[in-house]
């Protein structure tokens, strides 16, 4: 190396660490210091354009990495910073982080569509600093063609969360993973990754992403500020009611986790009856009402956000006092990373988990639920080959069977090794062959169902709560916390002592709240039987319990045992809804169906005499299923074209003009109902209404 080169090294290291300094005054005061991990990142970007790694707990002060290293290049006469970053909370809040640093920054999202074409234009004239956008957006053929000179001339590329782009993350998103080769491309770009949630499996695969020089930067991950907890052994309406009691307790404001975004509604609803301020989120939350609800919590205006993991990287509130989990995450990453919005500037902030009895069905689930199918990644290669061009969704759902949600899964994965590409159009192939790595895909499942008995085994108190995150995460310097529940023996309040009223009113509450069951609205397109278009079948109807609602947690038990009459209390509940919902009818039902079934014949007929004896209604024995039964897997246009098949009414029906009662046992995608409906509309009856027992998810 010249001795000039080392002069203009030495000088960007200057500029290094001058930008560092100015940042952290900015945005933590006059007297704040660099860390010494920092520093070393910022220099190794600015000074010798190198690919970084930085894995540090959550209020470290990874953000003023990327900063720095950005105000320290566009000095220095660089391109905009492009960050790739995975949720709009993350987004909206560094944006403010990126303007209390003094930078210009711009992000591209789905909730500012009308600004993209002004935003690309400031960044396109080298007005903007910083550029945020997610890999779903980049993802876009479009939007990548626009954005492909802008990436190349970029000053610094930012992946944040990046354990995202690992298969061994526990947030794998598999178009994080297939833009981290495009983003990666050119050798010259430096480029940091930074995330709080890594095991040393996660750190190693994220650092040969970027490259064999990659600086990996690791700290502790250590949390003295938060008071971590477990209380086992509570049912469904005593977590309830225990979060109830502590919401009344607990300083500050803070998130209440929940697995489902149903389950977020239920509680949400439960702590409202019992006069909590707190909101419900999720990712189905439009995105105007999550930015609000976001805003009202780090306002201190919500007691608490009951959210799923939607709200989680990225959300900023130093002071947030409390994380409360009702049901445990699959991993102790996961949890790490949860529990990790608490306690960031505050001395102390509770962390407590209600491990659920249904934990163990959905780590499985979450463990295997995103693997491929060799056979079919063998119909969708097969479907694309024949077609010759691009295929929409709906045609490939169509042509190769499978179901929407896990064909677009797959697709996506697909496309990480080029096999596939999406265009404006749909997917085509892209002549690559897809390779099968079984034994990768069975040791993703391994890890993942190893990661969920640690998380077992963190439920079940097996040591310190801290040191045992630590480990899990491959800590470089695991050790007892001195004051989590196992190590002092205190649990915060209520502890294990549930006020059986509190579990009463949860009970009363919940029982009382029904599942409204929309109707579907179009046949799907292809059928051969000549149903198309606007369905004409059943109106809104109702369901006792969604899943395994709290109140109701005994019936997925009953439903999947032997065929026997239900029990009363079932029934009582089950007459209770007609007695909320008929004020919402128009004319008075006339008459009950029982929807034939070849697994609860003397349960569903039951449930029909006995509503039909509450409401003094007649019973219309007129359906009736011939031959096999459809599939569990079927997509919508299979499965209606065997119900089709084998769904009938019986010869010689009549039935009176009016409103009908059609009562089965559970509701999953609607479409035994649906054709039911529409064949007794065909036959006279002017309206369906459903009731089942259970909708399931």
């Amino acid at each position: 190396m010249s001795v000039s080169s080392v002069s203009g090294r030495d000088d960007r290291v200057v500029t290094a660490d001058g930008h560092l300094a100015k940042i952290l005054r900015e945005m933590a005061g006059p007297d704040a210091t660099a860390h010494p991990d920092q520093i070393a990142a910022v220099r190794a970007l600015v000074a010798d354009g190198s690919r970084v790694l930085v894995v540090q707990a959550t209020g470290w002060g990874k953000s003023a990495v990327y900063w720095a290293a950005t105000s320290a290049l566009r000095s220095l006469g660089k391109g905009p910073t492009l960050v790739v970053s995975p949720l709009l909370a993350l987004m909206r809040n560094q944006v403010s982080a990126a303007l209390g640093g003094g930078l210009t920054a711009a992000t591209i999202n789905s909730t500012n569509v009308d600004d993209w074409d002004a935003v690309m234009s400031q960044v396109e004239s080298d007005a903007v600093d910083v550029l945020l956008v997610s890999p779903e957006r980049l993802a876009n053929p479009t939007f990548a063609r626009r954005m492909a000179p802008i990436i190349a001339s970029a000053g610094l590329i930012v992946i944040d969360e990046a354990h995202c782009i690992s298969d061994w993350g526990f947030d794998f998103r598999p178009d994080y993973q297939r833009l981290s080769k495009v983003l990666f491309a050119s050798p010259s770009i430096p480029v940091l990754a930074t995330t709080a949630t890594a095991n040393s499996r996660v750190t190693a695969d994220v650092a040969k992403q970027l490259g064999e020089e990659t600086l990996v930067l690791r700290g502790s991950l250590a949390r003295t500020s938060l008071r971590l907890s477990v209380i086992p052994g509570l049912s469904s309406l005593q977590r309830y009611a225990w979060v109830d009691e502590a919401l009344g307790q607990l300083v500050g404001s803070g998130i209440v986790y929940v697995p489902t975004v149903s389950e977020t509604t239920r509680l949400t609803d439960f702590l409202e009856s019992q006069g909590h301020k707190v909101a419900a989120y999720s990712g189905q939350l439009e995105a105007e009402l999550r930015e609000r609800v976001e805003d009202d919590l780090r306002d201190n205006n919500l007691k608490a956000v009951v959210a799923t993991s939607a709200l989680g990287m990225g959300y900023d509130k130093p002071d947030l006092g409390f994380c409360i989990h009702v049901g445990s995450p699959d991993s102790p990453v996961a949890y790490y990373q949860q529990v990790g919005r608490a306690g960031r500037a505050i001395d102390r902030a509770e962390a407590v988990l209600l491990p659920a009895e249904t934990d163990e069905r959905l780590w499985e689930y979450f463990a295997t639920s995103s693997i491929p199918d060799r056979s079919n990644i063998e119909k969708v290669t097969s479907a694309l080959g024949d077609a010759g061009d691009a295929v929409s969704v709906p045609r490939l759902t169509d042509v190769t069977g499978i179901r929407k949600g896990r064909l677009e899964a797959l697709l996506k994965i697909m496309a990480v090794e080029d096999a596939v590409e999406r265009v404006s159009n749909g997917w085509r192939s892209t002549g690559k062959r897809y390779v099968f790595d079984e034994v990768k895909w069975e040791g993703i499942v391994d890890a993942r169902r190893f990661e969920a008995n640690l998380m077992r085994r963190y439920a079940a108190g097996a040591g310190c709560l801290m040191e045992f995150l630590q480990r899990a995460l491959d800590d470089i310097d695991p050790g007892p916390c001195g004051t989590c529940s196992v190590c002092t023996g205190f649990l915060p309040e209520p502890g294990r002592r549930v006020d059986p009223g509190r579990v009463e009113e949860a009970r009363v509450r919940l029982r009382g709240v029904d599942v409204v069951i929309e109707p579907r609205k179009l046949w799907p397109t292809g059928l051969s039987n000549g149903w198309r278009g606007k369905i004409v079948g059943a109106s809104a109807g109702r369901a006792l319990t969604f899943a395994d609602t709290p109140g109701w947690d005994h019936v997925a038990n009953i439903l999947g045992g032997p065929d026997r009459n239900l029990p009363d209390d079932l029934i009582r509940g089950m007459v209770g809804i007609l007695t909320r919902w008929r004020s919402s009818w128009g004319d008075r039902p006339v008459g009950v169906v029982a929807m034939p079934s070849r697994r609860h014949p003397l349960m569903i007929n039951g449930l029909a005499a006995r509503i039909g004896l509450a409401g003094t209604l007649p019973l219309f024995d007129v359906l009736e299923f011939v031959g096999p039964r459809p599939g569990d897997d079927l997509t919508s246009l299979l499965r209606v074209e065997a119900l089709g098949e084998s769904l009938h009414l019986k010869s010689g029906v009549s039935l009176p003009a009016g409103p009908l009662l059609v009562v089965d046992d559970t509701y999953r995608t609607g479409w035994t109902m649906t054709v039911a409906s529409s064949l007794l509309r065909g036959a006279g009856a002017s309206q369906i209404l459903p009731l089942v027992v259970q909708q399931l998810p």
